[in-house]
């Protein structure tokens, strides 16, 4: 079918040339491309392109923020974002009860009973984790080693990869995942499990646990500067870019980088091969790499010229916003990073990396910043307002309730639309009942139809909004 883009013209279209487009029109039954799809109230096929959204908006591509403004805004982050770190600028020597405080915030006892999926989490697992984390053996004076991921990899509430629920029968929620970490990020180390297969970290947004194996040990200035190399060099713009797979150097094949990751170019004749193969239909880059002694280097490795990267992040619009959004469309929800995914905080967060943005980890931090423009809702304020602040809301503002937040995308006749990464929703069917949808990815849906309960609203859980304007 030919498409027909609608303009304020078609106000003065003639009657005959109303008739002619009608004829245009497919025969009956074949409307799949506009009608209802799914479970979702008001969700047609249209919609799950980004094209379609981006048509809805006036000047979609004007830039909300230069690089300049983007640099001040995540400056203002990391300064007054008290969940934002600075791993690299960590003092010499840091007091080990400090260290063991971090690690105590994160590694605690659960009050509440957990399982595993061979049943129930006894007290005897549990002292072994807590002995695991070896504080007994933290010196008074804790001396920062300084390393680099070399391939994701999780942290841990517990240097443990053994998964931990809260019921038996909710196996997707790890209550033990923290997050992931990505190829090239830079740590702080300030400890190591019992066995030493685990190293507690500082990152720029969280401290947790991750396997040893995942971290290059080397000098501050090492890991710094191959971190200002990377900031100068190859971004990834699509929801994952790999490099190619080479047996000739296995530690640097089919690497995975995650959107808005940055490596740095290496410098290589690309007439030369590289691992067997010639690299001018692709583009060569430095990872780091870990020796079998834990010591940092660095090695080339070959991203395909078919991957999704770019020379700089993306310039800062509506429309990059929505189009980087729904690269994710349909992955699998992953608590914590996990699944080799993301959830929704994490999904938030890295489709505003690909345009240079730094936002906090957790929904808890994001919905209380205070380097974001923040848009308070009070508990008491009615369900009238809160659906008015969303009809207001903007392309990429952040609605958050607890423990969740949803990205807005646009609005349909009034009624506020958003993309996340969620496990599920409440919505009521055509007899008036409520049924739960296990949506688990990343999806598209209206606000006002999602329940929070038999009796109420999600909008009426929305605790704020934030804008990065």
């Amino acid at each position: 079918m030919r498409s027909i883009r609608l303009t304020p013209s078609a106000l003065r279209w003639t009657t005959a040339t109303l008739l002619a487009l009608v004829a245009l029109l497919p025969a009956p039954g074949a409307m799949h491309a506009s009608t209802a799809t799914g479970p979702i109230p008001g969700l047609t096929a249209s919609m799950l392109s980004p094209d379609a959204w981006i048509a809805r908006l006036d000047a979609p591509d004007t830039v909300v923020l230069d690089a300049a403004a983007i640099a001040a805004q995540n400056a203002g982050m990391r300064r007054e974002d008290a969940s934002i770190f600075d791993p690299l600028a960590l003092p010499a020597r840091i007091e080990g009860r400090t260290v063991a405080e971090w690690i105590e915030a994160i590694s605690r006892r659960p009050s509440a009973p957990r399982f595993t999926a061979q049943g129930a989490v006894s007290a005897a697992m549990f002292d072994a984790w807590l002995d695991a984390l070896a504080l007994d053996v933290l010196p008074g004076q804790v001396a920062p080693r300084f390393g680099l991921v070399v391939r994701r990899a999780d942290l841990r509430a517990f240097p443990t990869a053994t998964r931990v629920f809260s019921r038996p029968d909710d196996t997707d929620i790890d209550r033990f995942q923290e997050d992931a970490l990505f190829p090239g990020t830079p740590v702080a180390v300030l400890h190591a499990s019992r066995d030493g297969d685990w190293l507690f970290v500082v990152s720029e947004r969280y401290r947790a646990w991750i396997e040893s194996k995942h971290v290059a040990i080397g000098g501050q200035s090492e890991v710094a500067g191959y971190a200002a190399r990377a900031a100068e060099g190859v971004v990834v713009t699509g929801a994952t870019a790999r490099t190619v797979f080479t047996p000739q150097a296995p530690e640097v094949s089919d690497v995975q980088l995650e959107m808005g990751v940055r490596v740095p170019r290496a410098d290589w004749n690309v007439a030369r091969a590289l691992h067997g193969q010639v690299p001018a239909f692709g583009h060569v880059v430095e990872l780091p790499v870990r020796a079998d002694d834990g010591a940092l280097s660095f090695a080339p490795a070959l991203l395909p010229a078919a991957d999704d990267v770019a020379d700089d992040v993306l310039p800062y619009t509506r429309a990059a916003l929505i189009r980087q959004a729904f690269k994710f469309l349909g992955e699998r929800y992953g608590w914590g990073h996990a699944y080799n995914a993301r959830d929704c905080s994490g999904f938030v967060s890295e489709i505003y990396r690909s345009v240079g943005i730094l936002l906090p980890r957790n929904t808890s931090a994001q919905a209380v910043s205070p380097a974001l423009d923040r848009i308070e809702v009070t508990p008491n304020m009615s369900h009238a307002t809160r659906l008015q602040l969303l009809r207001e809301a903007d392309v990429g503002d952040m609605v958050f309730i607890p423990g969740h937040v949803m990205m807005v995308i646009g609005h349909v006749d009034g009624e506020p639309w958003v993309i996340h990464d969620t496990a599920g929703m409440s919505v009521r069917d055509a007899a008036g009942d409520i049924v739960r949808l296990p949506l688990n990815g990343v999806v598209v849906t209206p606000v006002t139809p999602m329940l929070s309960g038999a009796d109420g609203f999600t909008i009426d859980r929305i605790t704020s909004i934030q804008r990065v304007r």
